[in-house]
């Protein structure tokens, strides 16, 4: 028995000397080398006791089996890490915000290293930046290949709206829009195709995303071929290509997510469910071309050539310009400005140019895993923009129309729990939008941006300003999946927010949204009050 046990120390000895020194793939491998050593070592002292009972020596069998089923799994674990250290890490898609940059924005090319210092290092891989609010907070993406990345997305929700609005219809919002049943927002299946420098990204939007985003681009208005039914299932679809100049230039054409407003377009990379005003009534999506310059791994400069403001086509005769820098000097800080003019974004008033600005910022102040609270972060947003011509004008004179023009700001706060398995979040905003050109058009007998409704007017000059709050928390068991659950107020000094007797007319849509129904009005309140409980889902 003595004989047989000391071999078997032995062989563990050897095993765990073999895999000590030549595995040195990673930080995380050399922490796996030292629980071998520390295996080893404990392997080493078990085999010195000889002189043991019987009894002791079946038990130090035992323990010797343990330890070798424990150097079993960990080398398995060495060997996964080796196999998938042969995958470049930019070909993770990983996010997409509305202000940020995602790993479809990087190099196709495997970076040499991640120090920012390094001329040929992938853009922001120097920190770990899925903290930010736009960002997905996955880490790795399953079953991705060295040609294409897929991606799924759920987005299902329950909404209980106090209001008890009899037609079930949910207005003012751009992420909720049913109350009392069980709606799936989103289903997006896609992914990131990548070889030879040559990129392509699509994801697609089935559910009331393909519904909704549609209904506010009054842009398919105008010329033939429906625009809004050619797009209406895709949330993203582009190709481009990648050059290796600097830390990297990416040139890209179609439908790309917009990065005004922080948030993005999926819930599951945002702090909260319901953005505010600053978010949900900016620009969620850009159809045109972009370039994306990476002149070091902390900057960001991107040029935009777009249809316009939110639109699959241009509403008049010019098209849109725009452009974003994002800067991010460490792990804890990140700075967004985007700029947007030249184009006359109002449908049928060609002489009606609109000018907007958006700058964020966010900082992570505190950072401690082994502690009660493990994470805390917080955002600031603030947008200002204007309408000048037509009969407007961005100050307001008796000799150039009424002031038109949008002024608002956003903040929130984020506490991380348990390792980041709980998240709490208060945030909320105010804007000031005189002439309603960016306040969502309440869908009042089917209504969209582009027929209007006379119960809620958008002429020059007519008064809009709004405030909300929200609390959010959320369970987060997996990187891959959110439970979230969120109580929003909404507030404005005009009737807006839909109220007990709904905006739909008796037996339905009457086929003429812009015109008024004998007899019937709309039931709108100046507030709401909402609590929605969602599952999201990415991988």
């Amino acid at each position: 028995m003595k004989t047989t046990m000391k071999s078997r120390v032995q062989r563990l000895g050897l095993i765990g000397f073999t895999f000590g020194v030549g595995l040195t793939l990673s930080a995380r491998d050399l922490g796996a080398q030292t629980q071998i050593a520390d295996l080893r070592t404990a392997v080493e002292e078990t085999g010195t006791v000889q002189n043991q009972t019987t009894s002791k020596q079946t038990s130090q069998d035992q323990k010797i089996q343990q330890l070798q089923d424990k150097l079993e799994e960990i080398q398995k674990e060495l060997m996964d890490l080796k196999q998938s250290s042969s995958v470049a890490p930019e070909t993770h898609h990983t996010t997409t915000p509305k202000a940020s940059v995602t790993s479809s924005d990087l190099s196709e090319a495997e970076p040499e290293s991640t120090d920012p210092s390094n001329p040929h290092s992938e853009p922001f891989a120097f920190a770990d930046f899925t903290w930010l609010t736009g960002n997905a907070r996955t880490k790795d993406t399953p079953y991705a290949t060295k040609f294409f990345t897929p991606e799924i997305r759920s987005d299902a929700n329950y909404t209980y709206d106090f209001r008890h609005p009899q037609d079930d219809t949910i207005s003012g919002s751009s992420e909720i829009f049913r109350s009392s049943e069980v709606q799936l927002t989103q289903l997006g299946v896609g992914g990131d195709f990548h070889y030879d420098n040559v990129r392509a990204r699509v994801m697609t939007q089935f559910g009331l995303y393909s519904q909704t985003t549609p209904r506010n681009d009054a842009s398919t208005a105008r010329g033939q071929w429906n625009l809004a039914d050619a797009y209406r299932y895709l949330s993203e679809a582009y190709g481009g290509y990648h050059f290796n100049v600097q830390h990297g230039i990416n040139v890209d054409a179609g439908i790309f997510m917009s990065y005004v407003g922080l948030f993005s377009y999926y819930q599951f990379d945002n702090w909260a469910y319901q953005p505010s005003y600053v978010s949900s009534n900016t620009p969620w999506f850009f159809n045109g071309v972009r370039v994306q310059w990476f002149p070091t791994a902390k900057l960001k400069i991107e040029p935009w050539f777009i249809n316009g403001w939110q639109s699959y086509g241009r509403f008049n005769n010019r098209p849109g310009l725009g452009g974003q820098i994002l800067y991010r000097p460490n792990g804890n800080w990140s700075i967004v400005g985007n700029q947007y003019g030249y184009g006359e974004d109002a449908l049928g008033i060609p002489s009606r140019t609109r000018y907007h600005t958006d700058d964020s910022v966010q900082y992570k102040y505190y950072e401690r895993h082994d502690s009660f609270i493990s994470k805390a972060a917080a955002s600031l947003t603030g947008d200002a923009g204007c309408e000048s011509g037509g009969g407007v004008s961005c100050f307001g004179n008796g000799k150039t129309g009424p002031k038109q023009s949008f002024l608002g700001f956003m903040a929130y706060n984020r506490l991380w729990f348990d390792r980041d398995r709980y998240a709490l979040t208060i945030g909320g905003g105010r804007i000031n939008n005189p002439g309603r050109y960016l306040v969502l058009l309440p869908p009042i007998n089917g209504a969209t941006a582009a027929s209007g409704t006379p119960y809620f007017t958008e002429n020059p000059g007519d008064p809009y300003k709004a405030w909300d709050v929200s609390v959010t928390t959320d369970y987060m068991p997996s990187q891959y999946f959110t439970y979230r659950l969120e109580y929003n107020h909404r507030a404005a000094n005009v009737p807006y927010f839909s109220g007990p007797g709904g905006v739909t007319p008796p037996g339905g849509n009457t086929g003429a949204p812009g015109s008024l129904v004998p007899g019937w009005n709309p039931d709108l309140r100046n507030s709401e009050n909402r609590i929605t409980g969602a599952f999201l889902v990415k991988f």
